[in-house]
């Protein structure tokens, strides 16, 4: 279709005409101005479209207009201030847009303004703060906006302002700060904004600050404390981050706190203690972190501690034990942590503990046994944990045990026929197990057993017959294993066995078949 007749205009009672993926046309009939009754307008995707028609603005019913991905828009007409009934305004990837008109700030309805990703718009006309019931204003992806109006801060309304991918933004008006309504606030991927103004502690109502990858932000004013209803604080990928201000211990309502790969963040503030709502804390990558202050055992309500990859890591506080409510302990590929403190024993909420990576742990403490929500424990890759403590048998709750590429392993302790709730046993890749415990087979409810490459394995307990759970058996590349126990036979629900690569296997047992 590439055009409408002008008699368009006789449908008095329409009210939502939708024209998206009209590809080809390239007008619409001055006439559409007299569609009296019109509430819903959706035009997106509509490439050869250069222009609205001035009369546009004659549509006093309208209140939803979608102009997304019109690639030729290069400006709207200065009648679309008319449409007093207009609610939501999306524009979102008109990519040649470079100005709006100053007639937007009479858009008194206005709710929503769309303008992701308007890649050419340079500027917002101060008439902007004239939009008094404006909620949400999106310029994620404007990477030409080089600045806010000061008349921002006029925007009573404003709930959420996502500024995420503005490059060429260097500061925020400090106008901000009246912004009393503001819940949310995206500056992601701001990679030229250095510092937030000291007026932002007065955003009373702020519960969301995104400030990841912003790359030239080097440090937090202390007026960050001020936010009192801020739950979420995410700074991921805050490289040039070096250290956070001591008032972030006045964030009485944070839950979340985001510092993964902040790669020069040395130390947390002893302050971060007294965060009482903190939930989860995220330190993945923070590889120039080299000890957690003591503190951080009075954070009673934190369920989840991401270390991933902190290669510095060298050691945990032996508070950490203080942890009450904590669920969750990512270590993975803390290289350089050689032992966890006695104290985890005292961690009766922990389900899941990821060691994964830790190459110089060479132990895990006795106390470990203690441990009784433990439901999940990931080892993989611990190549100097040469054995278990026999007290891993009495973790009640476990049920996956992760050892694989556990390459200095040379037995399992007996008393892993205790673990009665275990479904998974990861061995993959210990090159230096040579047998397992006959205490094996009393794992009742196992449904997967993986020994693949376990290339000194010789032979399997007759014991692994009882196994009544076993659903998958994994052998492959186990090179050195001779035969299999005629009590294999009895794996009555058995539904994967794998033997590839078993190069000594010289005949299966008749009770396979």
């Amino acid at each position: 279709m590439k055009e409408l007749p002008s008699s368009i205009a006789q449908l008095n009672a329409l009210q939502n005409f939708d024209l998206s993926d009209c590809s080809n046309l390239k007008e619409l009939p001055s006439s559409i101005g007299q569609l009296n009754a019109l509430q819903n307008l959706d035009l997106s995707f509509c490439s050869n479209l250069k222009e609205l028609p001035s009369s546009i603005g004659q549509l006093n019913a309208l209140q939803n207009l979608h102009l997304l991905w019109w690639s030729n828009l290069k400006e709207l007409p200065s009648s679309i201030g008319e449409l007093k009934a207009l609610k939501n305004l999306d524009l979102s990837r008109c990519s040649d847009m470079k100005i709006l008109p100053s007639s937007i700030g009479q858009l008194n309805a206005l709710q929503n303004l769309h303008l992701y990703e308007c890649s050419n718009l340079k500027e917002l006309p101060s008439s902007i703060g004239q939009l008094n019931a404006l909620q949400n204003l999106d310029l994620c992806g404007c990477s030409n906006l080089k600045e806010l109006p000061s008349s921002i801060g006029q925007l009573n309304a404003l709930q959420n302002l996502d500024l995420s991918g503005c490059l060429n933004l260097k500061e925020l008006p400090s106008s901000i700060d009246q912004l009393n309504a503001l819940e949310k606030l995206y500056l992601s991927r701001c990679s030229n904004l250095k510092e937030l103004p000291s007026s932002i502690g007065q955003l009373n109502a702020l519960q969301k600050l995104y400030l990841s990858r912003c790359s030239n932000v080097k440090e937090l004013l202390s007026s960050i404390g001020q936010l009192n209803a801020l739950q979420n604080l995410n700074l991921s990928d805050c490289s040039t981050l070096k250290e956070l201000p001591s008032s972030i211990n006045l964030l009485n309502a944070l839950h979340d706190l985001n510092l993964s790969r902040c790669s020069n963040l040395k130390e947390l503030p002893s302050s971060i203690g007294q965060l009482n709502a903190l939930q989860k804390i995220n330190l993945e990558g923070c590889s120039n972190l080299k000890e957690l202050p003591s503190s951080i055992g009075q954070l009673n309500a934190l369920q989840n501690l991401h270390l991933w990859g902190c290669s510095n890591l060298k050691e945990l506080p032996s508070s950490i034990g203080q942890l009450n409510a904590l669920q969750k302990l990512y270590l993975q590929g803390c290289s350089n942590l050689k032992e966890l403190p006695s104290s985890i024993r005292q961690l009766n909420t922990l389900q899941n503990l990821d060691l994964w990576g830790c190459s110089n742990l060479k132990e895990l403490p006795s106390s470990i046994d203690q441990l009784n929500a433990l439901q999940k424990i990931n080892l993989r890759e611990c190549s100097n944990l040469k054995e278990l403590p026999s007290s891993i048998g009495q973790l009640n709750a476990l049920q996956n045990l992760d050892l694989s590429a556990c390459s200095n392993l040379k037995e399992l302790p007996s008393s892993i026929g205790q673990l009665n709730v275990l479904e998974m046993l990861d061995l993959s890749g210990c090159l230096n197990l040579k047998e397992l415990p006959s205490s094996v087979g009393q794992l009742n409810v196992l449904q997967t057993l993986d020994l693949s490459r376990c290339l000194n394995l010789k032979e399997l307990p007759s014991s692994i017959g009882q196994l009544n759970a076993l659903e998958e058996f994994d052998l492959l590349g186990c090179s050195n294993l001779e035969e299999l126990p005629s009590s294999i036979g009895q794996l009555n629900v058995l539904e994967m066995l794998g033997l590839s690569g078993c190069l000594n296997l010289k005949e299966l047992p008749s009770s396979v078949g």
